[in-house]
């Protein structure tokens, strides 16, 4: 049985899901390949604590942690109105191809349209080809204002 929902960071089988999902995905080819840092490790969950914008998603199959969406707070300054970014979108391997990830794309777009958004965004890894696939199945598409100026590039800038 899957069951998707908000997670609670005072409740330390959640905490351990979000650390354990999230080291799984940083270790992936599409995460970096490098496992989280003990430092991240050690003080993730006090700092998300401290940020009430940001709202971790998990699933669990049969009580396993499967699936993390990490989300996190936006506005729209062209629509007025909020809009929620899944910041990390991460499905354990051995629960990929189980529709886990389109269950968690379905349970944020509920709580988005439950917040007022207006929208829901993610980046993704051109080389990602199978997320890719799966965003645009659900809906998600290249960001653009005018067509003839092309869509949006995601930038960064390490500090």
């Amino acid at each position: 049985m899957t069951e998707i929902i908000n997670a609670d960071l005072s409740n330390p089988h959640h905490t351990q899901a979000i650390l354990t999902l999230l080291d799984g995905y940083a270790t992936d080819p599409m995460g970096g390949n490098k496992p989280l840092a003990d430092f991240v490790k050690e003080n993730l969950i006090a700092e998300l604590r401290k940020r009430p914008t940001i709202r971790p998603v998990l699933a669990f199959v049969d009580g396993m942690p499967a699936g993390l969406a990490m989300c996190m707070d936006g506005f729209s300054t062209f629509s007025c109105r909020p809009l929620l970014n899944i910041h990390d979108l991460a499905v354990a391997t051995a629960f990929r191809g189980q529709g886990i990830g389109r269950k968690l794309i379905d349970y944020v777009s509920l709580l988005a349209t439950s917040l007022g958004c207006c929208k829901v965004t993610l980046e993704v890894l051109e080389g990602n080809v199978i997320a890719t696939n799966l965003y645009k199945s659900c809906g998600f598409a290249g960001y653009e204002l005018n067509p003839e100026m092309g869509k949006a590039t995601f930038l960064q800038k390490n500090l």
